[in-house]
């Protein structure tokens, strides 16, 4: 692959860059912008998501048709890394998690009809989503396939479900939903996704999952279907495709949350690099200290193999691959590196790291949540293994231009 990108990418990651300078950074640093749940304020989100798409800094990853810029993957690790600069970078570009992966598959996946009715309000900025699949024991989590007991029974021109979701991500503030469910016994295409409307009769909120925090906007929530009817029109693909549109939406969102995260692990090294270099301590700089190069220096190693692994598995992406072991590899890695960057500049800035003076306490909590969505670490080496298994000393195999 060729690491050069083109002046389009450039121009949009310099755009972003002095935006997120000029805008987000004086945001986060005022206390009064930030809700109950430690995220940005709804009202001061709204404003600063007008300022970005006037600027046309808006859902980049979607194709113009839809309303976006049509970036490819490359391209939108270059960008996404640039917007989590900030811990309010991402949703304000509406390029964070949960609707960034519901938009793309809803992009794939939906129908002409599907796209204008439950696609457009989205890309929009009018509604929020979520993807509601993991469900509390003995339900599904990392094995939906086999383990998921939501059901979806067809019933003429609709589909009733019953089950029980848990630690669905925006719940609470959604309006357009993605449900997978099971509709019959099959062990591959035993599961159907479904869209549903938060209006719709026979589910509710049980409770908003209280979390270490901070918390997207929605929280974390368990949810109980009770009969709801939801009509066979709104089945994404065929039913019995569940399982595919999950692995559509769940490869390129996991590789979007490594793009992010590398944004916040290079914040991390800025707000250390910068307080090591003024901070003074028995006679000389933090920053002259031989334990304080050797970890910055490793920190900065890390952070470039993990650039190198995301970019890696976003061009396997952009060459039609599913890139299963590139984005498991990317996943592990920037996982455990984010976590190692906050950790780092805490121990560096002290007490003031600890405290709320930076951001880098927020960025510990939510890193450590890092190494269990979209799949714990566990799991991802599991699929790397069962990979090895099968691939042997082709595991490492150098791909041949024009092969």
């Amino acid at each position: 692959m060729d690491f050069n990108i083109s002046p389009r990418v450039e121009d949009f990651r310099a755009r972003i860059a002095a935006f997120v300078e000029r805008e987000l950074l004086p945001a986060e640093e005022d206390r009064a912008n930030y809700d109950a749940h430690e995220n940005v304020r709804t009202d001061v989100l709204e404003t600063l998501r007008a300022k970005a798409r006037a600027e046309g800094l808006w859902c980049l990853q979607l194709k113009p048709e839809t309303g976006g810029q049509g970036l490819d993957k490359v391209g939108m690790a270059v960008c996404y890394e640039e917007m989590n600069r900030s811990i309010f970078g991402p949703v304000v570009f509406n390029s964070a998690a949960p609707d960034d992966g519901n938009m793309m598959v809803l992009e794939q996946a939906g129908t002409p009809a599907q796209k204008e009715r439950w696609l457009q309000p989205i890309v929009q900025g009018k509604v929020r989503s979520a993807f509601a699949m993991t469900e509390p024991h003995p339900g599904s989590g990392s094995d939906p396939a086999g383990m998921m007991i939501t059901t979806a029974r067809r019933d003429g021109d609709k589909y009733i479900v019953r089950g029980r979701k848990w630690f669905i991500t925006g719940a609470e503030d959604a309006q357009h939903f993605i449900l997978v469910a099971r509709t019959s016994d099959d062990p591959r295409k035993g599961l159907s996704a479904l869209l549903f409307d938060g209006d719709t009769p026979g589910w509710r909120i049980e409770r908003r999952i209280p979390i270490m925090g901070p918390e997207e906007h929605g929280g974390h929530c368990e949810l109980l279907f009770e009969d709801m009817e939801i009509p066979a029109e709104n089945l994404l693909l065929n039913e019995g495709d569940g399982l595919k549109v999950t692995q559509m939406r769940l490869g390129p969102a996991r590789l979007t949350h490594c793009m992010r995260w590398l944004g916040l692990s290079k914040r991390c090294v800025e707000i250390a690099t910068t307080y090591a270099n003024e901070r003074f301590a028995f006679g000389e700089r933090l920053a002259d200290r031989e334990s304080i190069k050797l970890m910055l220096g490793d920190l900065a190693m890390q952070i470039e193999v993990g650039r190198l692994l995301v970019m890696k598995a976003a061009w396997e992406l952009d060459q039609g691959s599913f890139a299963r072991k590139e984005v498991s590899m990317a996943k592990v890695h920037v996982a455990n590196v984010l976590h190692k960057a906050a950790d780092t500049a805490i121990q560096i800035n002290g007490a003031r790291g600890y405290s709320k003076d930076t951001p880098l306490e927020w960025i510990y909590r939510y890193a450590r949540q890092a190494r269990l969505v979209d799949g714990a670490d566990e799991v991802h080496k599991m699929v790397l293994d069962r990979t090895l298994a099968a691939e042997g000393r082709d595991f490492w195999k150098w791909d041949v231009t024009g092969a």
